[in-house]
């Protein structure tokens, strides 16, 4: 089984990409995971990348898309949920034209829809887990506010320690972002849009704004 999911920064889709991987047994890959393992590899590519990511643009086509087909290229027989890839019109398109190419078919297009404003107001109160960071920790949220321990805040799932990414924090960078993600002309929308007015996947579209249990649920219940 495959999955492309979609969902603006701050939507949650990485946590619910985990949770799918669990219960399915696949590969979640994230595109900015696969950025960082070349960035920490030093590989040439990951070095172009990382100035783009820095200044919260974009990854250009010819740095992304040999990155992450080379992944899905190694899960092919498991089954992956690709999370933040494509991000563009272009994307989707070549994205398309190398699963055809490859033999690996497109099973759903999971959307996670959620409001530009609260997309925004979770990405600044998130925190990051040093042990991992799909558990979900906010400040402002108190189903998810991490826990204190000896004055400090703690990850509220393992107790991990926890910081804020400085792009989190960054209302320009986040904008930028969210741009690129609400642009339904050439922008990740438009690339939501083609796969699914090609209709060749199960569309599933749930409203991002619920708990994280309400959302896994309406999720798993539409997964085959």
């Amino acid at each position: 089984m495959n999955i492309l999911a979609f969902g603006p920064n701050g939507s949650g889709k990485g946590t619910q990409g985990a949770i799918v991987k669990e219960k399915y047994g696949m590969d979640h890959i994230e595109s900015g995971a696969i950025f960082r393992e070349h960035i920490k590899g030093g590989t040439e590519l990951g070095m172009k990348a990382k100035a783009f990511i820095e200044s919260g643009d974009l990854v250009p086509d010819e740095i992304t898309i040999p990155m992450v087909l080379e992944t899905l290229a190694k899960s092919k027989d498991k089954g992956w949920l690709l999370d933040g890839f494509p991000r563009s019109l272009a994307q989707a398109e070549a994205l398309d034209k190398a699963l055809d190419e490859s033999g690996m078919g497109l099973d759903y297009v999971l959307e996670i829809e959620l409001d530009r404003e609260i997309a925004k107001e979770r990405i600044m109160g998130r925190r990051l887990c040093a042990n991992d960071n799909n558990h979900p920790n906010h400040i402002a949220f108190d189903a998810i506010k991490p826990v204190e321990k000896d004055g400090e805040l703690v990850c509220r799932v393992c107790g991990g320690e926890l910081s804020a990414r400085a792009d989190d924090q960054d209302e320009e960078a986040i904008n930028k972002r969210h741009d690129i993600y609400y642009d339904d002309k050439t922008g990740t929308m438009a690339a939501v849009n083609y796969f699914k007015n090609k209709g060749t996947a199960k569309v599933i579209a749930v409203d991002g704004s619920k708990a994280i249990n309400a959302i896994s649920e309406e999720i798993m219940s539409q997964l085959g």
